[in-house]
């Protein structure tokens, strides 16, 4: 399919603006969103499950956790060759490699006999996963002019907040009445049929341009990523049997980790004179941009810390089973989901910070109250407390995507796009590792003094969960910092 004859490559931006492309458009990013609420659906189904295939596999909480641990960190090593991808593929192609390769993966995992395949099929599924996102994110900024910006994202989230909301549901519904690998069948004919919805009607939008691959920047960003992950992780491996630490010093992967991200960040600062960066870190010249990322990297590790301990805590615990644990989670993610329109005009008229300040506020509240939780905590009070956690999460993402993408130069959306998916999937990663280490390291501790192995779980989730609060608390702080980018709203500056 050749270029639409008004994408001049010198003034794309004004080209995909035009009324006459308005069509086009809606066409592309209704075709993305679907696409994107079947890899959001795929993560999120899997949210419920962890607990069940600990006992089917007969694995410890530290090895499942890799199911998604795996999948974030493929993601975070991905994410930053998508800022070169978009740059030299057209949307058409791009696309169509992302879904091919998510389906792939999520038949591998359908078939899995055990984890070590399945953790593989969630490797495959997450390089599509890291294509999509950016993707969808980039042609956004492309295609929407900054006065409707808020309106569409808002408009997004309905999207990226139901599926999450009905993952978990589906998930205990499936693991209630089949076998897991049921989760991956429900999903893959989803998948084929955006990629046939794809292959036969998305078109291209963008003006792919030459950019070079640097090759030593993509090995050193797998083991900046892939060092400090997995360094994390490992406290929680070395501790979950013996309590002793492993004969790997757990300093190791981490300094590895902290050693190629500068070596990384350093030869960025060298490439990006030339414009060859694999990520261009002039995205971080803007203020903005970099308080909202901030932002997104403090409430990724809380949240996605936080989201892993909930159905082991409510099943292993309170006594729930996969399919309560999957309703009790509902009703927050729809009430996201309904938010989403509503928060995204806000935006639009009183800007981020509005939204953002108290949205921190309420998550923030909801993890100290989650340092409270017990064996004779009440559901209702759990099912309170996730709707309050999303509602404030509703009011942190919008803004701060909005404002974050916003706030860079037009030629530099694939790098920020990309930047800020890495961040997201790494804190993600590093928030999920920590949880899951400080919850296995105090419940061993207990555990080995006598104490009842439940109230011993019942206390390391608590323990992660006080970390996931005081984490918290700086994201209150960034969130006072964020403002509005310049052109966002007119008659209004500020923002870099």
């Amino acid at each position: 399919m050749t270029l639409d004859a008004t994408m001049d490559a010198a003034t794309p931006d004004v080209a995909a603006h035009h009324p006459d492309n308005a069509a086009r458009n809606r066409l592309v990013i209704a075709i993305l969103l679907v696409s994107t609420f079947v890899v959001f659906l795929n993560e999120t189904i899997m949210s419920v499950a962890i607990p069940h295939l600990m006992t089917d596999l007969g694995v410890e909480a530290s090895a499942a956790q890799w199911l998604t641990t795996g999948f974030l960190l493929t993601m975070a090593v991905v994410i930053p060759i998508t800022g070169f991808l978009l740059q030299r593929l057209n949307t058409r192609p791009i696309f169509l490699l992302a879904i091919s390769v998510f389906s792939f993966g999520t038949l591998i995992c359908a078939v899995s006999p055990g984890l070590e395949l399945l953790i593989g099929g969630r490797v495959i599924q997450a390089i599509g996963t890291a294509i999509m996102i950016p993707l969808l994110m980039t042609t956004v900024m492309t295609l929407v002019p900054p006065e409707a910006r808020g309106k569409t994202m808002g408009n997004i989230s309905i999207v990226m907040s139901v599926a999450p909301a009905i993952g978990p549901t589906i998930g205990g519904f499936i693991l209630a009445h089949f076998d897991w690998r049921f989760m991956f069948y429900f999903t893959l004919p989803i998948a084929l049929g955006a990629l046939v919805l794809g292959a036969t009607r998305i078109r291209n939008v963008s003006t792919p341009r030459y950019a070079p691959l640097d090759y030593l920047s993509v090995v050193l960003s797998a083991l900046a990523f892939g060092g400090l992950v997995y360094g994390l992780s490992s406290f929680g491996e070395s501790f979950a049997h013996t309590g002793e630490p492993s004969a790997i010093p757990l300093w190791a992967p981490i300094a590895v980790g902290v050693v190629a991200m500068g070596l990384f960040v350093w030869r960025q600062l060298g490439l990006q004179r030339e414009n060859k960066a694999l990520l261009d870190l002039r995205v971080f010249q803007s203020r903005n941009y970099t308080v909202s990322v901030s932002l997104m990297l403090i409430a990724m590790m809380a949240l996605f810390g936080t989201v892993i301990l909930l159905p082991i805590y409510t099943q292993r615990v309170v006594g729930l089973d996969t399919l309560q644990t999957g309703l009790l989670l509902l009703p927050g993610g729809l009430i996201m989901g309904l938010m989403g329109p509503f928060v995204g005009r806000l935006f639009d008229r009183v800007g981020p910070t509005m939204l953002a300040v108290p949205g921190t506020i309420l998550v923030s509240a909801v993890l100290w109250a989650l340092t409270l939780v017990g064996q004779d905590t009440s559901p209702w009070a759990l099912l309170a407390g996730h709707v309050v956690l999303s509602i404030g999460l509703a009011l942190i993402f919008t803004p701060v995507f909005t404002s974050s993408m916003g706030s860079v130069r037009m030629e530099l959306y694939s790098h920020a796009s990309a930047v800020l998916g890495s961040i997201q999937q790494l804190a993600g990663a590093a928030g999920i590792a920590l949880f899951i280490a400080l919850m296995t390291i105090r419940t061993a501790a207990l555990t080995a003094e006598g104490v009842d192995p439940v109230e011993a779980l019942a206390s390391g989730i608590r323990a992660a969960f006080l970390v996931g609060a005081i984490i918290s608390l700086f994201a209150i702080v960034a969130a006072v910092f964020i403002r509005k980018p310049e052109g966002g709203m007119p008659g209004h500056g500020g923002g870099h």
